[in-house]
C-alpha cells in the first residue's frame, strides 16, 4: 500500500478528507487492522489521530504512545525526569505487547492507558477497545525507532504514516503546547529547543521507514 519512495520520501500535502479515505480503506469487518502516526514533537500526531478516530468512529479507536509514560515517581528514581519524552522513559515492552493484543484481536474488551497532560501522568485501563472494533489509530514519536527494544512496536502496525510539517510551524506548536500546560515562555522554549529537539533528531531519522510522509493543514481542531 505504500506511496511513498522510501530513499527519497517526499511529503504528500493531503486535505484531512483524503486522510481519512486512506485510514477507512484500512477498515476490513472482521479484521483488526493498526495504523501508527509518528512524527517529531510538535508535528501535530495527537491532533491528527483524534480527529481521524472522531471521523471514523465507531470503527477506530486511539491508543497512545503517551500512555505508557513511566510515571513522573519512576523517572525521578531514575534520575531521568528532567528528560521526560525521551526513548528510555517510557514502558516500552508494556507498549508494545499492548499492540501485540490488539493486533490478534483474540479476546474480549481490552482497556488501555491514556496521557493526562494536565495531570503529567499516565491513567492505566482508561480507554476500552471493544473486541469488533476493526481499526486501532497508534501514536507516538517513536513507532519507527529500533534501537532499545522500539522494534517490537513497529511489527504490530499494518501502515505507518509521518507527520512533516514545515520545521518553523512544528517548533512554534511546541513552544504554545508547553506554555498552555504551565510552562513560562522562556522555559517553553528553552525545553522545546534542548530536550524536545534532540528527540526530534531522533524521530526524523526514521521517516524513510514510514508508507506516508504527510503535512495536513486542515485538521479539525475539535
Amino acid at each position: 500500500m505504500s506511496t511513498v519512495d522510501h530513499d527519497h520520501p517526499r511529503v504528500q500535502d493531503l486535505t484531512f478528507d483524503r486522510a481519512v479515505e486512506r485510514a477507512r480503506s484500512l477498515i476490513v469487518p472482521g479484521q483488526r487492522r493498526i495504523l501508527g502516526i509518528t512524527g517529531s514533537p510538535g508535528a501535530g500526531k495527537s491532533t491528527l489521530a483524534s480527529a481521524l478516530v472522531n471521523a471514523l468512529a465507531p470503527d477506530a479507536v486511539l491508543v497512545t504512545m503517551d500512555g505508557f509514560h513511566l510515571a513522573n515517581s519512576v523517572l525521578n528514581a531514575l534520575g531521568r525526569r528532567d528528560r521526560k519524552g525521551a526513548p528510555d522513559t517510557f514502558d516500552i515492552s508494556g507498549y508494545a505487547l499492548l499492540l501485540a493484543r490488539l493486533r490478534a484481536q483474540g479476546e474480549g474488551i481490552v482497556y488501555a492507558p491514556e496521557f493526562n497532560r494536565a495531570m503529567d501522568e499516565s491513567i492505566g485501563s482508561a480507554v476500552p477497545v471493544m473486541p469488533d472494533t476493526p481499526l486501532i489509530v497508534t501514536e507516538g514519536n517513536y513507532l519507527l525507532v529500533d534501537e532499545g527494544g522500539w522494534g517490537a512496536v513497529r511489527e504490530s502496525i499494518d501502515e505507518s504514516w509521518f507527520v512533516a510539517p514545515p520545521e518553523d510551524l512544528r517548533l512554534e506548536r511546541l513552544i504554545r503546547r508547553h506554555e498552555q500546560f504551565g510552562l513560562s515562555a522562556e522555559a517553553a522554549d528553552a525545553w522545546a529547543r534542548g530536550t524536545d529537539q534532540k528527540n526530534a533528531e531522533l524521530v526524523a531519522a526514521t521517516r524513510t521507514r514510514a508508507d506516508l510522509v504527510l503535512s495536513v493543514a486542515d485538521i479539525p481542531l475539535a
